[in-house]
């Protein structure tokens, strides 16, 4: 936005507001005064201002201009932002802080909304969730341009947008006591280079009411200290959640600290998840589970986490992905769980080719291929897994499908390169070694040292 050839309403510093209008293009006329918009407006003021800031908003909005803010402290609440609002502040120097109340700041069908340059602080005072559950709520907006914000201190959720389109970019949310963003119903959204730390349940949210196409591009942003304040097993604790969004694209973001996956993706077709950098998961890393069709996991780096890369839930409809290319590295044990150890580099089911990837320190196993009898097509290619349990284990179930386990190259393997399984217990030699009878299990040219 070059705001020098717009018309702007100016918020002065005590001294009400001083309104210009400029309806020039870049070689036209010097702009002409437009009528001046009376205000009580004081930054660093104590009392509440909301009913002088909204009248501006509505003024600005009205007459179809931006409204730019100084810099300074305004405590505000329930600020609603009408169709046209474009609010401007000094390069984060301007702060809302909420007052308390039903809500923060809202807006409704307001198509091509502005916010920019602006701190939002939540002071952790709670709001309705009736009126939605974020700080900052934004429902039925299309073509939205959120820059330069920093949302902090909020009681739920930092932003959330519901059935909205647009950009989110170069905004910082943190200290959300619930997840930092949350899309839902999202069309032809855009959240890129954004900076997201310090929740309480999840990072960035991409979720539909229903499985279908949505198409939200996640992309370099980076995510951090993501806790799992509400418990469960995987409901909670992640940097990046797609939840029955399709088509959602996951790509170069920074993802660390988080206490269970740094993406997940659950029923959530067609979702690719690519080059990101994911370090110092506390369960699965790049996850695609339950009712999916169709993953594309490539060239991500995983390093510290209890699996790297796990497409699953064959029994649930989970099927057909790429697996290819990554780095997976330093796998651990949850030894603490009762059932739910891990330690595994990449585990698939259904419909899957894994290739090309890249496995070291493995304290279970490298892949592993299938789980009962939930395997169907397979082939893993091409893939080096060195100091691992176990190389390869493939389930022994003889129920299950048929895989190709093909020129593989595995390295200190301590209890073998490639080994039948049942329910994570591995059994029978190893294959590499002694070829067993299995039909189902095809094997050429791999090599174990």
């Amino acid at each position: 936005m070059t705001l020098d050839r717009r018309s702007l309403i100016g918020v002065g510093l005590g001294l009400g507001a001083v309104a210009t209008a400029a309806r020039a293009t870049e070689s036209g006329p010097a702009p002409r005064a437009a009528s001046a918009v009376s205000l009580d407006l004081a930054p660093d003021d104590n009392r509440d201002q909301t009913a002088a800031l909204q009248a501006a908003i509505d003024t600005a909005a009205e007459k179809d201009i931006p409204l730019v803010l100084p810099p300074g402290k305004f405590i505000v609440s329930d600020l609603r932002l009408r169709a046209g609002t474009r609010l401007i502040g000094t390069a984060r120097t301007t702060t809302l802080v909420f007052a308390g109340g039903a809500a923060f700041v809202t807006a409704d069908k307001t198509d091509g909304l502005v916010l920019d340059g602006i701190s939002l602080d939540g002071a952790y005072k709670a709001f309705d969730v009736s009126r939605g559950d974020g700080l900052i709520n934004l429902s039925r907006c299309k073509n939205v341009h959120l820059a330069d914000l920093d949302i902090r201190n909020s009681f739920g959720i930092g932003l959330s947008l519901v059935e909205c389109g647009g950009c989110i970019k170069g905004i910082s949310i943190s200290n959300a006591l619930d997840a930092g963003l949350k899309s839902l119903d999202s069309h032809g959204l855009d959240i890129t280079g954004n900076i997201v730390t310090d929740c309480g349940n999840n990072g960035i949210l991409v979720w539909r009411s229903r499985a279908e196409e949505d198409g939200t591009i996640v992309s370099s942003n980076r995510i951090s200290k993501i806790r799992n304040a509400a418990g469960g097993t995987g409901e909670y604790g992640n940097g990046i959640n797609v939840f029955r969004a399709g088509s959602v694209l996951v790509t170069g973001n920074r993802i660390f600290d988080c206490v269970y996956t740094a993406v997940r993706g659950n029923a959530a077709s067609n979702i690719q998840i690519i080059a990101n950098s994911c370090e110092r998961l506390g369960e699965v890393a790049l996850y695609a589970e339950f009712g999916f069709e169709g993953a594309l996991i490539a060239n991500n780096l995983v390093d510290a986490a209890a699996t790297g890369i796990s497409v699953t839930n064959f029994n649930e409809g989970g099927r057909l992905a790429v697996i290819q290319g990554n780095l997976i590295r330093n796998l651990f044990r949850r030894e603490h769980e009762k059932d739910d150890k891990r330690g595994e580099g990449i585990g698939v089911e259904a419909d899957a080719v894994v290739i090309g990837n890249t496995i070291e320190n493995a304290p279970t196993v490298g892949i592993q291929i299938g789980w009962g009898t939930f395997m169907r097509d397979v082939s893993a290619t091409g893939n080096v897994i060195r100091r691992a349990r176990v190389g390869i284990s493939v389930t022994g179930a003889p129920e299950a499908g048929k895989c190709l386990i093909a020129n593989n190259l595995i390295s200190n393997a301590k209890d073998g390169a490639i080994r039948e399984m049942q329910f994570g217990k591995m059994v029978g030699p190893d294959l590499v070694r002694e070829p067993g009878a299995n039909q189902r299990i095809q094997l050429s040219g791999n090599v174990a040292v």
